[in-house]
């Protein structure tokens, strides 16, 4: 299929250069999109239907089978000979079942090792006789050693998992969903198959995946290229809201204000209050005629806008066209007979232009959010009723800032300076938006989420227990009418596929005090995973555990409080032990990942060292999100977890 694209000639089907630099383009993706990966098969699975599939049972026609893979595969003749997981054929796979075989006499399940195919395995779903079964070859899929970045889990999607996925374009979905029950892997299949289903659309309108930070995203890229799709966009919420550098830090309580949606209202006040309604007629000037429209007809004019509450920066746009339009008004009385040039050109006069800057000012978002944060009078104008002064004093500047660029902006100001923007020019919206990890975003910052899914729908991925910002989400109802997505439906993913069973018991011994209402996680691994805890007298036990677990093979996490890195660092090079950072591809040579809690979120491991919970716990403003920021690390182990301390371990751990 790949050589057939690559020989195809274009030099007689394009009309100009620039068709034929479009279709070269569209050539070298779907080139790319053919690329072979190593390793990996095209098909994992065949469905052996009892009758042909749409066809009508009772005329008794034959059935027919199907491979499944990651990609549709044709044969020279472009007879399929793999179907794409996504197509309604395919379905049946995922959710087929001795009490519900939905016409399938057999279910095959292709096993690999390092791309060879080395075992199979076989259902007969509409047999009365079968018992069901767990599948050997999908635990043993599942519990695979993880080394490098995420892979997909197109063999081993479940029942719960296929529903989310093939949800529709039109609807929102939010996933509550615990450690290691693959909600991030839902939500990247989900894009995959909304590309499948909708690609036309989505091509227009685009697609977005958000996450944490940087290294949470280099450890998803891959995944959707791995199934075909190659024009998804990746970003944080910074990326989105960067329109100043940022190089500035806020307190806890600062950035709890800046993020409140309250900021909004005084957001939309300060934009609003640039209008002033006019006092004085304009007078346009067209040869020897002079046209004047009075300031009680502008000031209608004004108050129409204002009453629309269309954005600020198109109502500024449309004010010329308006005052034209009163004056060809009366033109036309006087006998004339203008047309839309001549509106034009009032549009452009000079007085017109004059009164519009006036009345309707333009406005520098930055320069906005600068004046509201350095002027005091400025902001309690505009908070009035809705900040307190207390309230406004926490994110009052205490000096004063010349310019917009010299400013030391924070991660909540660019916040605020993106909803400002969108006060003045609409928000470009997407077709479909994936927001993971999305329980530690603010109300602020799911308001810019929201304003680039307007239009579209989106995938709300997060767990409420693992929020570890002092604004972080409280209710899943709250966070969905922030992102204006209201009416979203929300599933909870109980089932863990990735962390062992006797580790996420202990980590759930954290659920009572940090989520109290959230169902703990129940493992459907068989193997029950390596767990210890071991009090020790020195640090020396870390890097001891670490070398340990080296023996084994895959990925090993290190994971410890942000201000114990430098220390771990020193003594990892001290005893010759090689690591890397978050988001670094490890290596058959370098496979121990040094992770500070911070950005541990999102990631997973063979192997976890977890060092000094104690110290993870007090790296946080409060004991609750310390907490959290626990739950997080105690629970990024596939395979195994060893916990060492010095310290006393936090109460709640029993």
């Amino acid at each position: 299929m790949r050589e057939d694209v690559e020989n195809l000639d274009i030099r007689d089907v394009t009309a100009n250069w620039v068709n034929a630099a479009v279709l070269a383009r569209q050539i070298d993706d779907r080139i790319k999109a053919l690329a072979d990966l190593s390793h990996t098969p095209l098909f994992f699975g065949r469905l052996d239907y009892l009758h042909a599939p749409g066809a009508d049972q009772a005329e008794g026609a034959e059935g027919e089978r199907f491979y499944i893979g990651r990609r549709h595969v044709h044969d020279a003749e472009g007879d399929p000979m793999v179907i794409d997981w996504r197509a309604p054929v395919s379905q049946p796979f995922y959710r087929a079942s001795t009490k519900d075989p939905l016409d399938v006499a057999l279910r095959r399940r292709f096993g690999y090792t390092a791309g060879d195919l080395t075992a199979y395995e076989d259902e007969h779903l509409s047999d009365p006789a079968e018992a069901a079964t767990t599948s050997k070859l999908l635990q043993q899929e599942i519990e695979r050693p993880r080394v490098g970045p995420m892979r997909d889990i197109v063999a081993t999607i479940q029942p719960e998992q296929d529903e989310i996925v093939r949800s529709g374009l039109s609807g929102s979905v939010c996933v509550q969903g615990g450690p290691g029950t693959g909600k991030t892997a839902v939500g990247l299949h989900r894009v995959a198959y909304l590309l499948y289903a909708h690609r036309e659309r989505l091509a227009r309108t685009g697609t977005l995946v958000i996450g944490p930070n940087r290294s949470f995203l280099h450890y998803i890229e891959q995944v959707l290229p791995a199934l075909g799709e190659l024009e998804v966009k990746q970003a944080t919420v910074d990326d989105l809201v960067a329109h100043v550098e940022i190089r500035g830090t806020d307190d806890a309580a600062a950035a709890v204000i800046k993020g409140d949606a309250r900021m909004a209202e005084v957001l939309r006040r300060a934009v609003r209050a640039h209008v002033t309604l006019p006092t004085e007629p304009v007078v346009v000037v067209r040869g020897s005629r002079r046209w004047r429209v009075p300031a009680h007809e502008l000031e209608a004019i004004v108050r129409e806008l204002l009453d629309r509450d269309i954005r600020y920066g198109a109502a500024r746009e449309a004010l010329p066209q308006r005052i034209a339009h009163a004056v060809l008004v009366q033109m036309e009385r006087s006998g004339e007979a203008p047309d839309d040039r001549v509106q034009d050109a009032v549009a452009r006069n000079t007085a017109v232009k004059a009164a519009v800057k006036a009345i309707w000012p333009p406005v520098d978002p930055a320069k906005l959010v600068l004046r509201l944060l350095t002027d005091a009078d400025f902001l309690a104008v505009h908070a009035d009723g809705v900040l307190d002064e207390d309230e406004r004093k926490e994110i009052l500047w205490a000096r004063p800032v010349r310019s917009t660029k010299t400013a030391k902006w924070s991660a909540a100001d660019a916040v605020l300076i993106d909803e400002a923007t969108d006060l003045v020019q609409r928000t470009h919206s997407l077709g479909h938006v994936v927001l993971d990890e999305a329980q530690d975003l603010s109300p602020m910052q799911y308001r810019a989420v929201g304003r680039r899914c307007t239009t579209g729908s989106a995938t709300v991925l997060g767990d409420l227990a693992q929020g570890t910002t002092p604004w972080a989400t409280r209710s899943w109802d709250e966070a969905l009418a922030h992102l204006g997505k209201g009416d979203a439906v929300i599933e909870e993913l109980t089932a863990g596929f990735r962390v062992p069973a006797d580790v996420i018991t202990y980590a759930s011994r954290l659920l009572p005090h940090i989520a109290p209402g959230l169902t703990p996680v129940a493992s459907v691994r068989e193997n029950p995973g390596f767990f210890e805890v071991r009090t020790t007298a020195t640090d020396a036990a870390v890097i001891d555990a670490c070398a340990e677990l080296l023996r084994n093979e895959g990925s090993i996490g290190l994971i410890a409080a942000d201000a114990r890195v430098p220390a771990l660092t020193e003594a990892l090079a001290a005893a010759g032990i090689g690591h890397l950072g978050p988001g670094e591809e490890t290596t058959p040579d370098t496979r121990l990942t040094l992770v500070p809690a911070s950005l541990a979120k999102g990631l997973e491991y063979d192997y976890v060292v977890l060092d000094e919970p104690r110290a993870v716990v007090d790296g946080e403003p409060d004991e609750r999100t310390g907490l959290r920021r626990l739950y997080v690390a105690l629970t990024r182990a596939v395979s195994g977890l060893i916990v060492t301390h010095t310290a006393p371990l936090p109460s709640q751990l029993g």
